[in-house]
């Protein structure tokens, strides 16, 4: 068989994926009949998962039987591999900690590392489930607004994060790393001033670098473990190679004390983690798939630049935010005049379904959530039903 090119081709034919009660295409017809909408929001994309993925879980299938399972050292050691690679990073196999999602992952840093009523900070707008960790676990949201610079890039403010915690307002730090919808790849220097107030206010510092492998050159990826030796990382390949529906993912944390915290919660609440499948994927995701993850960070940037080209032409009053990192592009749409709710009911007229600004909290009004991880030419048709409301 002949060696597959990642290429732009190979991006462009994209897969099926209607009828495969996928929540991105399925979900959205279930939920507005319109199996015309294209679907432009959850963070997942419209591409097949590298052949040597399927191939890892073609192999589990054929077992024939599928019972407890253990996780051993191999997998924490493909984590740790693929981050030394790809970021530059060295991890200890015994750092990692295996669970089904970043989501949970965050869940249970707050309910390690903090106490009931506690305020835990977090820079917004970010993505929803941030909110939802701090909350439902009986601790308080403390918001720190990002500010957009002349050049539309978001930045955090220091000043305020810091009286944050001074006053003792904020007693953990929950980042999101690249920032999830802002966009941002946070440099080496934001990460350690960060880290800095933590380290000077006592408070634990827990950050989701579950984009960390779509930073766009001529960035790359700074990690906060490259920064600060007892933060805590969550990571996933989810994200990356397209595998959410397998539910895997780490907790990385050097510090043994709050590692150990980590893992009481995680027994307590019964958490499970070590699927075979999604172990099988994971491993193959970590050592096969550098050459399918290259192509795709190519293609993603090439969409990245239609989009910009696009607006600039046909939608003069969006502004696009600019993408450092991820495949979701931030658009401010607040020129249009339009009431959140008449953004959304535009666009859905139009048959494109974006993710709704304030999914991401407050400071999220007036704009909207693309996401660009699918074909080229369903980009394009989204964008040219986009104009037809918004240009």
């Amino acid at each position: 068989m002949s060696e597959i090119i990642f290429d732009k081709a190979y991006f462009d034919a994209g897969i099926p994926r209607v009828g495969t009660d996928c929540e991105k295409w399925d979900g959205m017809v279930a939920r507005y009949g319109d199996p015309g909408m294209i679907p432009m929001w959850v963070a997942d994309m419209d591409f097949p998962s590298p052949p040597a993925i399927a191939q890892a879980l073609a192999r589990v299938a054929a077992q024939g039987t599928w019972g407890y399972t253990i996780s051993g050292d191999a997998d924490a050691k493909a984590l740790c591999a693929f981050w030394a690679r790809r970021h530059g990073v060295t991890i200890e196999p015994e750092a990692v900690t295996m669970g089904p999602c970043v989501v949970t992952g965050l869940k249970l840093c707050v309910r390690a590392l903090t106490q009931p009523g506690d305020g835990v900070l977090i820079t917004t707008p970010v993505y929803g489930p941030f909110y939802a960790a701090i909350r439902d676990n009986g601790r308080r949201i403390v918001s720190s607004p990002l500010a957009q610079d002349e050049m539309g890039v978001w930045r955090m403010n220091l000043d305020d994060m810091e009286a944050r915690l001074a006053s003792g307002e904020a007693k953990a730090v929950a980042l999101c790393s690249p920032h999830n919808p802002c966009g941002r790849a946070w440099t080496r220097e934001e990460l350690e001033a960060v880290a800095g107030l933590c380290r000077t206010y006592g408070a634990p510092l827990f950050v989701d670098e579950i984009h960390a492998d779509f930073v766009f050159p001529p960035r790359g990826h700074v990690s906060v473990l490259s920064v600060a030796l007892d933060a805590v990382m969550l990571c996933a390949a989810s994200k990356t190679f397209n595998v959410a529906g397998l539910q895997q993912s780490a907790i990385v944390c050097r510090d043994e004390e709050k590692r150990s915290a980590i893992r009481k919660e995680i027994q307590a609440a019964g958490v499970v983690s070590g699927n075979a499948f999604a172990l099988a994927a994971t491993r193959a995701a970590y050592t096969d798939c550098d050459a399918w993850l290259d192509g795709l960070v190519d293609y993603l940037a090439g969409n990245r630049d239609a989009v910009v080209e696009f607006a600039k032409a046909r939608l003069p009053r969006v502004r696009v935010t600019p993408l450092e990192a991820t495949y979701l592009m931030w658009l401010d749409c607040r020129a249009l005049g339009l009431e959140q709710e008449e953004l959304l009911s535009c666009l859905n007229a139009a048959h494109v379904f974006v993710t709704d600004g304030l999914f991401f909290g407050e400071g999220g009004r007036g704009f909207i959530r693309l996401n660009i991880g699918c074909p080229r030419a369903q980009l394009e048709r989204a964008l040219e039903q986009m104009a037809t409301v918004l240009g």
